[in-house]
Parts: C-alpha cells; sequence; structure tokens
C-alpha cells in the first residue's frame, strides 16, 4: 500500500512501522479488564497514526459488565477527556465505536482538582459521588489530555480498580501466554495497516494541498471537533502556506504534519505542529502557517522534517464554527509577498531557542 515501493525512504519508514507496532502494542497485550491499568497507548516513541503532539494518551482495558474507580487529579491542562470504546488500538482490540465520552470538567471535582469517579452499568444506592454509566459493550477506556503550553503546570494523575472482583490473581498461564504473544504478532498488519489504509484513502480522493472535512465520529474522534485533513506535497523550489480565518470562541485548536505513512512527523525536535498557545496570529486576524523544508523564518513555520509529501490536519474542538483552511504552494523567494508586511522575522537563533525550550517541554510531559 505505499505509494513508490521501491523508495528507500518510504521502505525504511515502513519497516520503522512494523516495529513501533510492535512495540505499542506490547503495552497493551497483557492488558487485563480484571486488574486495569493505565498505560500510554501513543507517544513521541509510538507516533503512529497522525498522534497528536498537545495529548498525553493513555489506554485501559475494562469489562462492560464490572464497577471500575476511578481516582486521581484532574491537573492543569486545557482539559481531560476518556472515551468508553467497544474496541480500539491496543494489542488485544479489534476497532469499536465510541460508546459515551466523559469529560472530567463535568464531574463534582475537589478543590483541589481530586478526582473520584465510578463507572458500571447502573449507580449503586450507597454511590454518593460522580458516576457515568459503563455500556455493557465497553472494552476499552482512552484518555486523553491536552495542553498549549508543554510541561508548565501538572498533568493529569489518574487510576484505576475494578471494585466488584478482588485484586488477587494467578500468575497467567503459559497457555494464555502463548495466545496473547500470537495476537501480538499479527498486530502489525491490522496497526500499521489501519495507517497505511488511511494514507492509501487519502490519494484516492487525490486531496493533494486540499483539505477535507470530517468529525471523525466513532473513530477515535473528540466529540464536538471539526477536522479538516489532506495531503501535502512540496514540489522542488516552492513552499506551501497554509491560511484560516479562526472561530470567534474554540477550546482548542491546533494544525500539524504527518509522514506518507501516517507517523507524526518528529515533534521532539522539528516544530511539525503549532497551536492555539504557540501560534502567532497575523494582524489581519487569520493564521498563517508555512510549510517548508528549510526554515523560511516565520514565527508558524511548518517543518516536515525532510518530507516533501504527507497529511496535514488542522481540529477545532468546542469551537462556535469550523472555518476552512486553505493551502497555496508558492516560489520560495516570493514568501514574503504573500504575507502580511509586519510579519515577523524568526532569526536563526532564536529559531534555537524556540526548538530547545520545545524540547524541554516535551520532555517535562508524563509520555510513559
Amino acid at each position: 500500500m505505499l505509494e513508490k515501493p521501491d523508495d528507500p525512504d518510504l521502505a525504511a519508514a515502513a519497516h520503522r512501522l512494523i516495529f513501533l507496532s510492535l512495540s505499542s502494542g506490547y503495552m497493551t497485550a497483557f492488558a487485563d479488564p480484571d486488574r486495569p491499568d493505565f498505560v500510554p497507548a501513543v507517544n513521541t516513541a509510538h507516533n503512529a497514526v497522525g498522534v497528536n503532539p498537545d495529548f498525553i494518551y493513555y489506554h485501559a482495558a475494562v469489562d462492560g459488565s464490572g464497577q471500575y474507580r476511578i481516582t486521581g487529579n484532574r491537573g492543569d491542562g486545557l482539559f481531560l477527556l476518556m472515551d468508553i470504546a467497544a474496541g480500539g488500538l491496543g494489542a488485544m482490540d479489534d476497532l469499536g465505536p465510541s460508546l459515551a465520552l466523559v469529560d472530567f470538567d463535568t464531574l463534582n471535582l475537589g478543590p483541589d482538582g481530586s478526582i473520584d469517579l465510578l463507572l458500571s452499568s447502573t449507580r449503586p444506592p450507597a454511590w454518593t459521588g460522580d458516576w457515568r454509566a459503563l455500556d455493557p459493550a465497553a472494552k476499552t477506556l482512552a484518555v486523553r489530555q491536552a495542553s498549549y503550553d508543554w510541561g508548565a503546570g501538572d498533568d493529569a494523575r489518574l487510576t484505576i480498580e475494578r471494585i466488584d472482583r478482588p485484586v488477587a490473581s494467578a500468575r497467567i498461564t503459559p497457555a494464555e501466554t502463548a495466545k496473547r504473544l500470537q495476537r501480538l504478532l499479527s498486530h502489525p498488519e491490522r496497526f500499521a495497516g489501519l495507517a497505511l489504509k488511511f494514507m492509501a484513502g487519502q490519494r484516492a480522493k487525490q486531496l493533494l494541498n486540499a483539505f477535507e472535512h470530517d468529525d471523525w465520529a466513532g473513530r477515535g474522534g473528540v466529540t464536538g471537533q471539526h477536522y479538516y485533513q489532506g495531503l501535502f506535497r512540496i514540489e522542488p523550489g516552492q513552499l506551501l502556506i497554509l491560511e484560516t480565518a479562526l472561530p470567534e470562541t474554540v477550546r482548542y485548536w491546533n494544525v500539524q504534519l504527518s509522514d506518507p505513512l501516517w507517523n507524526a512527523v518528529d515533534w521532539l525536535n522539528h516544530q511539525s505542529s503549532v497551536n492555539g498557545g504557540q501560534a502567532q496570529i497575523d494582524s489581519d486576524g487569520k493564521f498563517r502557517a508555512v510549510i517548508a523544508l528549510e526554515d523560511p523564518g516565520v514565527p508558524n513555520w511548518l517543518d516536515p522534517a525532510g518530507w516533501r509529501d504527507g497529511l496535514v490536519m488542522l481540529r477545532w474542538t468546542e469551537a462556535t464554527s469550523g472555518p476552512a483552511p486553505i493551502l497555496t504552494s508558492v516560489p520560495c523567494a516570493d514568501l514574503r509577498a504573500h504575507l502580511p508586511c509586519d510579519t515577523p522575522l524568526i532569526t536563526p537563533e532564536a529559531r534555537e531557542a524556540a526548538l530547545r525550550h520545545r524540547r524541554r517541554g516535551v520532555q517535562r510531559r508524563r509520555r510513559w
């Protein structure tokens, strides 16, 4: 499903994706709904399927007939959401639809942001804390927390325990171990296949330097979020200008790049994404970013890390509108003629300082 199977860069990226799938899959291969644990599903090392650089993700296995208590602290992020789903991207999971979304800001948090939430099919009569219904079809909980200012403040801390069964358990049997490892061996076909099929679908739609609107409903997307996605291609001697109006109000937004296999471009070492807290808005009220192989000297550079082709995605979350972005290819030498005259010039020294600040922020977040 590679666009150019004989391209050595694409072949190397595909080989990496296979091993990434095994590594990521192992994080969930021994997940147990009787003794659940929130584990990191994706991060800077496991950057497949267009993972959002602004999010920290966690995954736990559940049994829809069980009772689960979630405690911890909300943290200082923009939001903390939990998707209750009938499947997921874990090694032991099959894909399944979203069943419910829990926004932790709708709970009765303690003065210090403390959380005490019960998930069950029915609310126990004696339970006085927060409660949300657990659909009998539920198999996974997928948590995402968002931040504009990486590494500032406190990330959320969550624990999960099943309270309708004892904690003690027998050691996993050799037969069960073999079953799970066999399932893990087939995980790259499902996980990497999902990414490659998605990118092949984008190519089939001929979305080149253009966007389509999608809400990703029931496919892992955030409820109430506008997604704009499309393929980008940087021709020799050219660069791309992304331009969009802004909603009147919006809870969260970002734009990011992925490579041709739908791996999020390394955001630890490259400015491959810009969010609503990092972005510089132009004097006319619009947001403009430049996708370019070399530093164009503008604040909102989107660095594809050497990839001429890939995917660009923009998200508006809980916005009063969903403005559609546009991409325009222009000669590198003519860039400034296509930008507002007061667009700042970012020097190499300023860029180096910004990238170092970015690296520190990423590493201060709880990724593991």
